[in-house]
């Protein structure tokens, strides 16, 4: 929670250390009347003491009021909900992508021989350093300018979800591939791997009831940095691809100067980082018996 409260805590003093008058950067280009004026300055307290006014703002967020978009004249909570849909759609196919796409691939080249790794490695190497954006023309201009196989713009189904998912789950594939291929390879060396081979475990059940739910404690450690990568991320693919969703409306937010549209976001996507994490702990407990026990 703290996050969250840093979140909401930046969000009051970037307000209040705005140059010039806090109700213009309120409205940001909204031409407003004298009245919508002063019902900015009543709402947020502006003529009272810096405690007060944060006090108010907390009060206010925590009644889940996110306060009123001046430029597209409608409260925050409603222009993020009308886009929220399609950017947890894209978000949601990247991490599924990404987590079998990683299990299978460190899988199939964990202890293999040098030229099974190599290229797996090579590709990896390559996928980490491409930026996203510059991956995503590059799909684009290849099967959907070049081969018309899939859309350029837009959210129409499906087919129009592929391309934004590959170029946005594509670096972190890579690294968890990296990661997960360093865990199977480390527990493979353990004595309880011996010991289940011995039993007569063929190696495909060694590697699945055994030594993967070992494995992936580290990629569930780094699943938290991937959830924040994923979401900045979006924001850059959804306006390559012209995507709806939260990274065209914080990138119209931005241009439009909507300060109350723009912490919204920001405060939405903290909430969403901290329930993220909460997971990565479930998960912990859950891979780990001795978490179990500790915890019981």
């Amino acid at each position: 929670m703290l996050v969250v409260w840093g979140a909401i805590t930046l969000t009051f003093v970037a307000l209040s250390l705005v140059k010039g008058d806090v109700v213009d950067a309120i409205a940001g280009n909204a031409q407003l009347s004298p009245e919508v004026r002063a019902q900015i300055v009543s709402d947020y307290h502006l003529d009272r003491s810096p405690i007060e006014q944060y006090g108010a703002y907390l009060w206010r967020l925590l009644h889940l009021d996110l306060g009123q978009s001046y430029a597209l004249r409608m409260p925050v909570s409603e222009a993020i909900g009308q886009q929220i849909g399609p950017t947890f759609q894209l978000l949601l196919a990247a991490t599924v992508v990404s987590f079998l796409t990683a299990i299978v691939v460190a899988l199939l080249t964990a202890n293999r021989p040098r030229w099974v790794r190599g290229p797996a490695s090579a590709v990896e190497v390559v996928l980490v350093a491409i930026p996203s954006f510059w991956l995503g023309i590059l799909l684009l201009s290849v099967f959907s300018f070049g081969l018309h196989w899939f859309p350029a713009i837009g959210n129409d189904g499906i087919s129009g979800l592929v391309l934004p998912t590959i170029a946005l789950a594509a670096t972190p594939t890579a690294l968890l591939v990296q990661v997960l291929r360093q865990g199977l390879e480390r527990v493979l060396d353990e004595p309880f791997v011996v010991t289940a081979r011995t039993r007569g475990l063929g190696e495909s059940a060694v590697l699945l009831r055994h030594v993967l739910r070992h494995a992936l404690m580290p990629v569930v450690t780094l699943s938290g940095w991937i959830a924040g990568a994923m979401i900045s991320g979006a924001v850059v693919i959804e306006q390559v691809f012209s995507r709806q969703g939260l990274g065209r409306l914080i990138v119209n937010a931005i241009g439009a100067k909507d300060f109350p549209l723009i912490t919204g976001i920001v405060i939405v996507a903290a909430v969403f980082y901290v329930v993220v994490n909460l997971a990565i702990d479930a998960a912990y407990v859950r891979l780990d018996p001795r978490l179990r026990k500790a915890a019981a």
